[in-house]
């Protein structure tokens, strides 16, 4: 794959590896959530229905992915372009800002997605369009306002956490390929390759974001809108800091597993529409 994809191979490649990853990884993922409920595991479900929200994943997987590529690979693009020309930044430091910026346009799609999902997940509702309903039936009570709020609820909280994950994940993914490409004299990696590098990259950034994602997972099920920081000192007080590395277990083997199909399937699809063998 050349360095920068065109912008449809971006958008195509980034919907088939959001789609590919989140379908075939979703049972992990819903374990994960109810380990880090506050009700408990087998309170949220057990082991019971663990595809339960999976309606919102396939809507919403496939345009927050693309959203995150055409992103990146743009933003990618733009910094390489200044470095060459000026003395712009370092090419970590690239992967870092392009990396944040298509995170914060993809959460636009994620977050609500992620709401709806681990409701049904953490079984408050039975289904992802049950948990729709839940909140867009709150129009009457909150306004429209109101709805569009919770269905955002979490957003900073996702944003601290995607940041730090992306910032560690993608100058990782990128070094390593980098590597594979300096080592072997070839000018693109393979998908198998790409997918190893995925899965490492994706292993180190889960296991040191896992806090961030705990108080995310709580925020997001929370019966009532709490600020962030309230939490972070409740949980702490009333469970300690264990409950902070609670699903890490389920969370570094999901996203470590995930990045290889993430990242392997994207460098697949953007090679195959390159025609590179």
């Amino acid at each position: 794959m050349s360095d920068n994809p065109p912008f449809t191979h971006a958008l195509l490649a980034g919907a088939l590896a959001g789609t590919t990853v989140d379908l075939s990884l979703y049972p992990i993922d819903t374990i994960k959530t109810r380990l880090q409920s506050s009700p408990g595991f087998y309170p949220s479900g057990g082991f019971r229905g663990i595809y339960a929200g999976v309606g919102s994943v396939i809507v919403g997987s496939a345009p927050g992915a693309a959203l995150f590529f055409v992103t990146y690979e743009g933003i990618k693009s733009r910094l390489r372009s200044t470095r060459e020309s000026t003395a712009g930044m370092s090419e970590p430091v690239e992967h870092m800002v392009a990396a944040s910026v298509g995170e914060v346009a993809a959460c636009a799609v994620r977050v609500p997605t992620e709401v709806i999902k681990q409701r049904a997940q953490a079984a408050q509702q039975p289904s992802s369009m049950a948990a729709l309903r839940f909140i867009l039936t709150q129009r009457r009570k909150v306004g429209a306002l109101g709805v569009w709020r919770e269905m955002y609820r979490g957003w900073g909280i996702t944003i601290m956490r995607e940041v730090p994950f992306t910032a560690v994940q993608f100058p990782l993914w990128e070094g390593m390929k980098a590597w594979q490409r300096r080592k072997t004299r070839r000018d693109q990696v393979t998908s198998v390759e790409s997918g190893l590098y995925g899965s490492v990259a994706g292993a180190v950034a889960a296991g040191l974001t896992t806090p961030l994602d705990v108080l995310k997972t709580r925020l997001m099920l929370a019966k009532e809108k709490e600020a962030a920081l309230p939490l972070f000192r409740r949980i702490w007080r009333e469970e300690g800091p264990r409950a902070f590395v609670a699903g890490m277990g389920p969370r570094v083997m999901w996203i470590s597993a995930g990045g290889a199909i993430f990242l392997g399937s994207y460098e697949w699809a953007c090679n195959t529409m390159s025609g590179v063998t």
